[in-house]
């Protein structure tokens, strides 16, 4: 059991790098903050409860495969201001300049339909280059849905 949640911790703080040291230095050198720093500034402390921290794109054209980051690019989930619940998305731009993939696409579709169920609104942070081009009409799909 422990290597299990040994395995699940490191899962976790891999999903939680976003595209590594080097690009979260690119970004703070810009002044810009991260994807989980903006989500950490807008909540109340301790409140976010993210989800779908584990998925990845789905595309194997252009050397993709080879290139698969946990969270896609979006950190998703909810979490409370002023004691009132939000849902929120969160691009990341360490990860393929956040750009909307199939699967990214999907984790913000599923925030905005978990808000509709229980009335909350959904707070979008972009920090995004658009499109994966990669992924060609699949990820262009995703404005659509």
């Amino acid at each position: 059991m422990q290597s299990i949640l040994h395995e699940l911790d490191r899962r976790r703080e891999q999903a939680r790098a976003g595209g590594g040291e080097k690009r979260v230095a690119a970004q703070h050198a810009k002044g810009k903050l991260t994807a989980r720093e903006r989500i950490e500034l807008l909540l109340d402390e301790g409140s976010f409860e993210e989800f779908d921290m584990f998925v990845e794109h789905r595309c194997a054209d252009f050397g993709m495969q080879e290139q698969k980051i946990p969270g896609d690019g979006v950190v998703t989930g909810w979490g409370t201001i002023n004691g009132k619940i939000v849902y929120v998305f969160s691009k990341d731009f360490t990860v393929f300049g956040g750009s909307l993939s199939g699967a990214h696409a999907a984790k913000i579709v599923k925030v905005q339909r978990l808000a509709m169920k229980v009335g909350a609104p959904v707070i979008g942070l972009f920090d995004a280059g658009g499109a994966r081009i990669q992924e060609g009409v699949d990820s262009l799909a995703g404005y659509a849905d």
